[in-house]
């Protein structure tokens, strides 16, 4: 199932140096709903395509190594549940139906933010995209490609007045089970309105 996103907006409220200020690290949510509005705009910026019809985020080579997927658990207009995110159509696919973010929670060291906030972007490495071309140099450029994906994240982010922090704390067998999709997991990134 096919679930065609919102076109960006290409002008915010806020600036760029006052988002730069204002982003931090937040890891408590209320019990609200994202939009879908929400959805799109963050996952346009973390990985969609821009006015040269490139990506918004770098990538060494051009190999695009990452994989964008979102645990729904509160949104309006979506259902609960794990889908990939096709960056070239600015859409969703749903991979399967249900709230994993408990599980995943549990594999993120029980990390209390990831199980309640409304959505949680799962970045996922696939190496050999970029190591086939650049050799054992490849895995620097892979984390650097999810480095330029996660200030994008977080920005965007900013911008909308929510909030997100990155996970880097879990374990990695545990996620790959829970979401069950070729590739390794790398971030994640908790979305949510802030409590404060």
């Amino acid at each position: 199932m096919k679930i065609n996103l919102l076109a960006p907006k290409l002008r915010g409220e806020m600036s760029l140096e006052e988002t730069i200020n204002l982003r931090k690290s937040i890891r408590q949510y209320k019990d609200e709903p994202l939009t879908l509005e929400q959805v799109s705009q963050i996952l346009w910026a973390a990985y969609g395509m821009n006015a040269y019809d490139k990506r918004t985020s770098p990538s060494a080579g051009a190999c695009y190594p990452l994989e964008v997927y979102v645990m729904v658990s509160n949104v309006k207009g979506l259902k609960p549940g794990l889908y990939h995110y096709d960056g070239k159509n600015h859409a969703l696919e749903l991979i399967r139906e249900g709230n994993l973010n408990g599980p995943l929670a549990k594999a993120c060291l029980n990390q209390r933010h990831v199980e309640i906030a409304p959505i949680n972007i799962v970045i996922v490495a696939h190496y050999e995209r970029t190591t086939r071309r650049y050799g054992e140099r490849g895995y620097r450029y892979v984390h650097i490609d999810a480095g330029h994906m996660g200030q994008n994240i977080y920005l965007q982010v900013t911008a909308l007045s929510l909030g997100t922090v990155a996970v880097g704390a879990f374990r990695d067998e545990e996620v790959k089970k829970v979401i069950d999709v070729p590739g390794e997991p790398l971030y994640i990134f908790p979305v949510g309105v802030p409590e404060n």
